[in-house]
């Protein structure tokens, strides 16, 4: 190298440091409006509103199986007999209305 190439390099030094700069804060500004689309994208899909998502076998799916009578004492004879079976105890006619339903708190 020769003492002539140093001094060019040396009044280069100035433009070269300048560049870098740029570039850095370049870096930095498409940073920040990275930054601030993501944002607001954030934002725009908290005020959005979402479209429903099927359910599948959820509530919305549930169906009666068991066909509708049509007389309603007959239905009621047929869920104290499906609460007889699923009790495996049959409903006493001699039992307390009261029963079960306060709390001794008295010690």
């Amino acid at each position: 190298m020769q003492p002539i190439d140093l001094q060019v390099l040396f009044t280069q030094l100035d433009k070269i440091g300048r560049n870098q700069a740029q570039q850095r804060e370049g870096l930095q500004i498409q940073a920040a409006l990275n930054q601030v689309q993501s944002q607001k994208k954030a934002e725009e899909l908290v005020q959005s509103v979402n479209e429903a998502q099927d359910m599948g076998f959820g509530v919305a799916a549930v169906k009666d199986e068991k066909p509708q009578s049509q007389n309603p004492d007959r239905k009621k004879k047929e869920e104290e007999e499906e609460l007889e079976k699923t009790s495996g105890a049959k409903k006493s006619p001699f039992q307390d209305p009261t029963l079960g339903r306060n709390i001794d708190i008295s010690g």
